[in-house]
């Protein structure tokens, strides 16, 4: 049998884990209860393996240790796996009784679990019945419950002053300024920050400033911190005035208003001078640590994504009852609004606890009257858009089209205004509860461009994203001016977006790919706007102390 290690290493290289840059690593527990023996006179020894799907296929990724003769395991192995929101992360637990050999016999198997990791970090705590062979649902349950293992994100503030320096100036006072080094395991040092100078002042009060944990000490509140002050040359040959050191630990000693001081000592000084004692005090009288929420701390703290669809049912799409109409639907074959539709809603499902999804169109003349709407519901409800899961938006649009006559123009601004509108109202609870994601399918460039800047940078102040996918072969190049990787989008008065929430591609670039590789490009930047919206407004985490504590209890 392969060591644990090698079994993921294996399991990782044939996935692609290391491949791109992990968002977060999740910590699963597992527990089960009620487990039976094929042999009733007997306890099982139970195992849990922990598999991933990958092109259809299953792998082995770790697996727990065994305990003998036991019913009702709790584990103390801890799975670790990366969490990637814009991918749909399949995984299987199966539970194995080992007994005395490492093999997996078909005998051997005590029910299995299928899952998707979004599922797991939504709920927080998910148990559910294990399934034996042929699918059926035994007494025995399992329960996995999640944990960020998260790095020092937390930023810490520093201030600064000193007292009594040493003049280096012959005609004026010294110019000092403050250097940090981080010492490294291999004895190099690494310059963390640099305060600006204080002209003419040996008593100076330098800024305050922000560095990262593990910026400035790797995380390790042990690591040794090396602190130079010199007096600033215009030549650039600053003088050597003193140094110190001291380690993060000893700075947190600066919080709730108290002072943290050292000694500001020049060696050579200290070599040569019998009454030496010091080239001035340097005081730090500020030490305040920022938290730095995670995506995963605000929907492990209970926030759910709204997810909302709206598609273009212009008459640019064509007549649907004809085969070359982006809307014809084909018996075997679906189209690509329905594509990208199930590509993205199928991850953002995982997200939402009651899987109920508005979907809307625009563009179209809807009955009974017949006039145009740029934001009507395709299931007909104007008071209950919502559809059942993403199969029931898809049943609702295939069901619509033939009612449908197609017209135009292409006006996107009125469903942006409807989804913020609700977003606008999630704002009043001041709390992290309901993230707003706006997908937009179209075939063709937009004809109130103005009103849709204007509509974004509105929505750029909300709990709110907005992913459009071009669908066709039209001309998408003004399109991408929305998206604001090439520039900051502004209102046609100017105003900026307080927030990049655009994300724009052409469904073309996808158009031989899988459909996991279009929801991964149009969802990557979703977790870092929901901590930036969140965390901008000083907003932490619902209930995460709450949470966080509940974790703790593994009892199914």
């Amino acid at each position: 049998m392969k060591k644990m290690s090698n079994i993921y290493e294996s399991a990782a290289n044939t996935l692609g884990i290391f491949n791109s840059p992990c968002l977060t690593k999740v910590e699963l527990r597992v527990a089960c209860k009620g487990i039976s023996d094929r042999d009733a006179l007997s306890k099982p020894d139970p195992c849990v393996i922990l598999k991933m799907q990958s092109h259809g296929q299953w792998f082995e990724v770790d697996r727990t240790e065994v305990i003998r003769t036991c019913i009702n395991p709790v584990y103390s192995k801890l799975f670790t796996v990366d969490f990637y929101f814009e991918e749909v992360q399949r995984l299987r637990f199966e539970v194995h009784d080992i007994g005395s050999h490492n093999g997996l016999k078909e005998a051997d198997f005590l029910g299995g679990m299928e899952c998707t990791l979004g599922q797991i970090v939504s709920q927080r705590k998910l148990s559910k019945s294990l399934l034996k062979q042929g699918n059926t649902a035994g007494k025995s349950s399992i329960t996995v419950i999640a944990e960020e293992l998260s790095g020092n994100d937390d930023y810490v503030e520093l201030a600064f002053n000193a007292r009594k320096l040493d003049d280096k100036d012959f005609f004026s006072k010294s110019d000092p300024f403050l250097e940090i080094f981080r010492m490294n395991d291999d004895a190099t040092q690494q310059l963390v920050h640099r305060t600006e100078v204080v002209m003419n002042n040996l008593s100076p009060a330098w800024k305050s400033f922000k560095v990262s944990v593990n910026s400035l000490c790797s995380g390790d509140p042990d690591r040794r911190l090396k602190c130079i002050v010199w007096d600033w040359d215009s030549n650039g040959k600053h003088d050597f005035i003193g140094e110190f050191t001291s380690t993060f630990k000893e700075m947190r000693g600066a919080m709730e208003g108290k002072q943290v001081q050292w000694e500001c000592i020049n060696p050579k000084y200290k070599a040569k001078k019998k009454n030496y004692k010091n080239s001035g005090m340097v005081i730090l009288n500020q030490c305040k640590i920022h938290k730095m929420h995670s995506f995963l701390d605000y929907i492990m703290g209970g926030c759910q994504i709204q997810f909302t669809v709206a598609i273009d049912f212009t008459a640019s799409n064509g007549d649907p009852r004809n085969s070359c109409s982006l809307h014809y639907i084909h018996p075997y074959q679906p189209n690509e609004y329905l594509k990208a539709l199930v590509a993205v809603g199928e991850i953002c499902q995982d997200y939402d606890s009651d899987k109920m999804f508005p979907a809307f169109g625009f563009g179209a003349r809807i009955p009974p009257e017949y006039t145009v709407s740029h934001d009507f519901a395709i299931n007909f409800n104007e008071d209950n858009p919502e559809c059942a899961g993403i199969q029931g938006v898809v049943e609702a649009y295939q069901s619509c089209l033939p009612k449908l006559q197609l017209y135009g123009p292409t006006n996107i601004a009125p469903i942006i205004q409807k989804v913020a509108k609700s977003a606008s109202e999630e704002t009043n609870t001041k709390e992290a509860s309901q993230y707003f994601i706006l997908l937009i399918l179209t075939d063709g460039v937009i004809t109130d461009m103005a009103d849709t800047r204007e509509a974004i940078v509105h929505a750029s102040h909300l709990p709110m994203s907005v992913i459009i996918v071009g669908v066709g072969n039209a001309d998408f190049s003004d399109m991408q001016m929305l998206d604001g990787d090439d520039g900051i989008l502004r209102s046609p008065k100017g105003e900026p977006v307080l927030r990049d929430i655009v994300q724009f591609v052409p469904f073309r670039n996808f158009k031989h790919a899988s459909p996991a590789a279009l929801a991964k490009s149009v969802l990557a930047e979703v977790p870092n706007q929901v901590v930036d919206y969140y965390n901008g407004k000083g907003i932490k985490p619902k209930c995460s102390s709450e949470v966080y504590e509940s974790s703790r209890t593994l009892a199914p």
